[in-house]
């Protein structure tokens, strides 16, 4: 008997973008999301190789779009800048997130939260750090001998990714770059952006009262 090949065509599998969730609950987990991401994205800037991403669905199986997960801000090294609607670990050298950071909210719920940790320590993320704003509670998970252990003194704390330090303060959590700068938020880095714009203005002014042209020094 001769078997005929099935030539039906194959269905593509779709990865979705979006989970339908909400990227935060409430105003202050999406500050403290936005105010990571941002800062990451800064520390990073001149680095080509540093991929960082707020609530992106990384799936991390080729042929797998129901396992999945959304870390609130995810950096990935050896990866690329650019755009994309997804993090598929198999069209990323298989490289996954080294780092994620989760920031609470009342609606996260225990069982949740096991969840993501067993998704984190089963697809090989290397450091992974949760934040209560409302209890101003910090927690994290460090990767030793290919397993996620949690990390219980996280004062004054350097990630060996990142370079960058955690300060357990009042009334909030303190990060700080590897200079030693504090993050900033958006506010404040306008903020800040636009009194050295003035700055530069006064001293040109300055200059050209000497009959100096600033822009030829």
């Amino acid at each position: 008997m001769v078997r005929q090949l099935d030539d039906s065509p194959k269905t593509a599998i779709v990865y979705p973008d979006s989970d339908s969730k909400p990227m935060a609950d409430n105003t202050r987990q999406f500050r403290w999301i936005t105010t990571i991401k941002a800062n990451l994205d800064w520390l990073f800037a001149n680095n080509d190789d540093v991929f960082v991403a707020g609530d992106l669905l990384w799936y991390p199986v080729e042929g797998d779009n129901k396992t999945r997960q959304a870390p609130d801000v995810m950096v990935a090294f050896g990866r690329p800048k650019g755009e994309r609607g997804s993090y598929q670990q198999w069209k990323e050298e298989n490289i996954p997130p080294q780092v994620v950071f989760e920031i609470l909210s009342p609606g996260n719920i225990p069982t949740e939260m096991t969840r993501k940790l067993l998704f984190y320590d089963r697809y090989g993320v290397e450091e992974y750090y949760i934040y209560n704003p409302d209890k101003n509670d910090l927690g994290g998970c460090i990767r030793r001998e290919n397993r996620l252990e949690s990390r219980e003194n996280l004062d004054n704390w350097v990630s060996p990714r990142l370079g960058i330090r955690f300060q357990l303060a009042q009334p909030e959590l303190l990060l700080y770059y590897p200079d030693g700068q504090p993050f900033t938020s958006y506010n404040e880095e306008r903020q800040r952006a636009e009194a050295e714009r003035q700055r530069a203005e006064r001293l040109a002014a300055k200059l050209r009262e000497l009959n100096i042209n600033p822009e030829e020094i």
